[in-house]
């Protein structure tokens, strides 16, 4: 049911007439200029709210303490980490199957947007600092996140006031368990999100409590690279050696999947249905965006996410060439933080560099993402389409994200039967990945093994004196300057002077 939390509008600004005026790329592009951006950003809420039902209600208030360590899930939320309807259903007492569905998290409310992002900032696999340094990486998440906080609070609240990501991906691992089932394998499938709730660490812990004794990892990234698929594995990594009760759990893990046919009829799918909304479908660019690394992830790191997305877009063109589709194309890489170099070329330089060339229809098409969240609902569909409308690109549209569409979802739970029979020993290649499915430990050691030690996620600010803030007050107190330059490093901004206007 849909709701106007949030919307700031009346009912008729979510009407169908509304949305028939701001989405569809036949429009001319001067029907879409005498729109205004609030009017696009409330849109675009009504919008994300059709998606997610009724807004979360802001998060339970906890305990003020100077601990950050993830609280155990109370008994009412253990169905919320887990998909199927109840633990080890239709299972036998000797194997209880389960599935990880691993994927990045979002804020639920406005008042969670700095605490996700200090989490994300602080986990070494979004920043790599230097060894010799890397103490300093809280103090640094803390000013980031408290300097981003704003901008990204305004970007959530024009899509609703949180962010649809956790609604939808626990729809998805439902359909999965019912694909499962309905296939002869009964299984409990986890949502393990790395940054927000439900917590990585606490869908372990249900993992534990289910007794499950074989487990299918599968992140909910087509494409795997070190900042998404890598980080929730070196957490998950670092959960097998400490827990005794998970060290010989027997798992498996499908790192990429974006050449999976079904995938890839998916994507065409979703592609060729849009096309016929374009007064001239023919001409239509195609335009895949993606998000980016910085490009030392890819060049000094070795990470295979490049020559993945760019194997994806291939196979995708192919099977879309093959229904007779010959639209022209290209790949962007969106989302880029900071002065340091990212994978090229950027989205919006591109967007200009095409209107530039006269191109006049565009089908964007959200390429590392399989559900709705703030940068399709928000980088791409506001900020993204006003780019283009303002360098003469006159008809738009975005290619809906993949969601919970049948045919992913089929092909998603034959990835993961594909996988179980390796659970019970050492993984061999199960796909033909860059990337080789295998267990965790053995997966992680493609990659440097210096960060064995990640954070525990933070729930919530906690202030008052303890004697570990003791601690980092010092140390502030005698490398203040150096924590500034590298924020300007890291942001690109100059921290003393643009305190509010950080992006």
């Amino acid at each position: 049911m849909q709701t106007d939390i949030g919307c700031h509008t009346s009912t008729a600004s979510c009407s169908g007439r509304d949305h028939a005026v701001l989405h569809p790329p036949s429009q001319p592009r001067r029907a879409h200029q005498q729109l205004s951006r609030k009017a696009r950003r409330q849109h675009v809420a009504c919008q994300a709210q059709s998606i997610t039902g009724q807004i979360t209600p802001p998060a339970e208030k906890l305990a003020r303490s100077s601990r950050v360590a993830v609280n155990q899930p109370e008994p009412a939320q253990q169905d919320e980490l887990r998909g199927s309807s109840s633990p080890g259903q239709g299972q036998t007492a000797e194997e209880r199957v389960g599935v990880l569905l691993l994927n990045l998290g979002g804020p639920e409310t406005l008042n969670d947007v700095q605490p996700f992002l200090f989490n994300l900032f602080r986990d070494p696999d979004i920043i790599r600092l230097p060894q010799g340094i890397k103490w300093i990486q809280p103090t640094l998440a803390w000013v980031i996140s408290s300097l981003r906080a704003p901008k990204s609070m305004e970007g959530y609240r024009s899509i609703g006031g949180g962010s649809p990501l956790r609604k939808i991906t626990e729809e998805q691992a439902k359909a999965i368990a019912a694909q499962l089932e309905a296939r002869g394998q009964p299984a409990n499938v986890y949502v393990a999100m790395r940054y927000w709730k439900p917590f990585t660490e606490d869908a372990m812990e249900q993992v534990k409590r289910d007794k499950v004794t074989r487990l299918v990892i599968l992140p909910l990234y087509p494409q795997f690279s070190i900042s998404t698929s890598g980080s929730s594995l070196r957490l998950i990594q670092e959960i097998f050696e400490q827990d005794e009760g998970l060290k010989d759990l027997k798992h498996t893990v499908i790192p990429s999947w974006y050449q999976r046919p079904g995938y890839v009829t998916a994507m065409a799918d979703l592609i060729q249905r849009q096309l016929p909304t374009f007064p001239h479908a023919p001409s239509v660019q195609l335009f895949f965006s993606a998000h980016g690394v910085p490009l030392s992830y890819v060049e000094e790191a070795g990470d295979p996410y490049r020559e993945e997305m760019q194997e994806c877009i291939k196979l995708i063109m192919q099977e879309l060439q093959r229904r007779g589709i010959n639209n022209p194309h290209t790949l962007a890489y969106q989302s880029r933080v900071g002065p340091v170099e990212w994978l090229r070329p950027y989205t919006d330089e591109t967007i200009r560099n095409l209107g530039a060339s006269g191109t006049k229809s565009m089908l964007a098409v959200p390429i590392s993402f399989v559900s709705e969240h703030i940068e399709t609902l928000e980088e791409i569909d506001v900020e993204y389409r006003e780019l283009a409308e303002s360098v003469g690109i006159e008809h738009w549209g975005r290619v809906p994200a993949l969601n919970t569409n049948e045919v992913f979802i089929k092909d998603l739970s034959l990835a993961i039967l594909e996988a179980l029979p390796s659970a019970h020993k050492m993984a061999q290649p199960l796909l033909d990945s860059l990337v080789p499915a295998g267990d965790v430990s053995t997966l992680l050691d493609t990659y440097d093994r210096d960060r064995r030690a990640l954070p525990q996620p933070m729930l919530q600010w906690n202030w008052g004196w303890t004697a570990s803030a003791e601690t980092w007050n010092g140390r502030l107190a005698m490398l203040a300057i150096f924590v500034i330059l590298l924020v300007e490093v890291a942001t690109g901004q100059g921290a003393l002077g643009r305190w509010l206007n950080i992006t």
